[in-house]
């Protein structure tokens, strides 16, 4: 479990993100098309998973708008873009932002992600959302990079995370 903040309350986690150098759960989530995407769909080439709360708070869209930019500027890296917006909201967001280089995807039927990645907020406000992280997993589907931002509103660092893709 860990600890996070919301606006200064405490709260938590469901567990401790996986480790670095630990493979990565598989998961399943759900496309705007309702259909289902999971990890294996994306093996074989490096990841990056944006996990946030939600797409109507500013710092969760900018992060969706910043990984979309690079995504575009690094061929051969998925960005997956997770929160537990309906996919309806995010198929909107998307096309008014232009989001076209990001999958986005969401955890709304499968709460399986946010347990395995120890991202699933069990108390406070925001309980059954997913906490503000980023991990970057390799090709061989190992985890290279995490981070968990302390505060729910905190910008991630971009340029770690974006580093982390070697």
């Amino acid at each position: 479990m860990a600890r996070i903040a919301f606006k200064g309350g405490a709260c938590h986690t469901n567990a401790e993100m996986p480790p670095l150098g630990a493979k990565a759960p598989d998961f399943t989530l759900t496309k705007q098309d309702l259909s289902a995407a999971s990890l294996k769909d994306f093996v074989g080439r490096p990841i990056v998973l944006n996990v946030f709360p939600s797409l109507d708070t500013s710092v969760c869209a900018n992060s969706v708008r910043r990984f979309n930019e690079e995504a575009a500027r690094l061929p051969g890296v998925s960005v997956l873009c997770i929160s537990h917006d309906l996919p309806f909201a995010q198929k909107r967001f998307c096309g008014a932002e232009g989001i076209q280089h990001a999958y986005v995807l969401s955890g709304f039927r499968h709460l399986d992600f946010g347990r395995k990645y120890g991202l699933l907020i069990v108390d406070g406000p925001l309980a059954g959302l997913l906490a503000r992280a980023v991990l970057v997993v390799d090709s061989a589907g190992y985890i290279r990079h995490t981070q968990l931002a302390p505060e729910i509103a905190q910008e991630l660092d971009y340029a770690a995370a974006l580093k982390a893709l070697g």
